[in-house]
């Protein structure tokens, strides 16, 4: 288990996901065109930056085990982050983060899976090989988020696995 996870993980993981939501915000824009491509491109971007970089750091990692591990490092580094901007909070809360309709967990789903819902009907409306390339991209993004980068880059070494439902559900950190 890492307390400090590689530059390279934590690269590999942040790259992806702004990959994944700069994609989508483009397949967005480029799908539906006119003032609703871009108005709707500039709320999925918006919303997906901040639930990750902002929502995450307030209400996620200030309850993570990271947060409070001297010198740590998590697979997101936002661990760094929330101990600027957020109080310290209790790893018993941390499992909240998969409990309600809008918690963290589903609108981190949601920032990953919206833009590919949203580009489908798009390119049958609006047929490009540039649109298409960038669901297909996009899915494969997804496909590697979670099967690569959680299960062999992330969550195999986090210190979180026994208190961290995404973990568990993955079959890590069960006794």
């Amino acid at each position: 288990l890492y307390t400090r996870y590689p530059l390279s993980s934590v690269l590999i993981y942040n790259g992806a996901t702004i990959a994944h939501y700069v994609l989508g915000g483009i397949g967005i824009i480029l799908g539906y065109g006119y003032w609703i491509g871009y108005l709707l491109g500039s709320l999925y971007l918006t919303f997906s930056f901040i639930e990750m970089y902002a929502h995450m750091p307030l209400k996620v990692c200030c309850n993570c085990v990271y947060y409070k591990l001297e010198s740590s490092l998590c697979i997101s580094g936002l661990n760094l982050v929330s101990r600027k901007v957020a109080k310290e909070g209790s790893v018993k809360d941390f499992s909240s983060r998969a409990k309600g309709v809008f918690c963290p967990n589903n609108l981190y789903v949601a920032s990953l899976v919206f833009p590919i819902i949203a580009i489908i009907p798009a390119l049958i409306l609006n047929f490009s090989f540039s649109i298409l390339v960038i669901l297909l991209v996009l899915v494969g993004l997804l496909l590697f988020r979670f099967f690569v980068i959680f299960p062999k880059i992330a969550c195999v070494h986090c210190r979180a696995q026994k208190i961290c439902p995404q973990a568990q559900s993955m079959g890590f950190g069960r006794e």
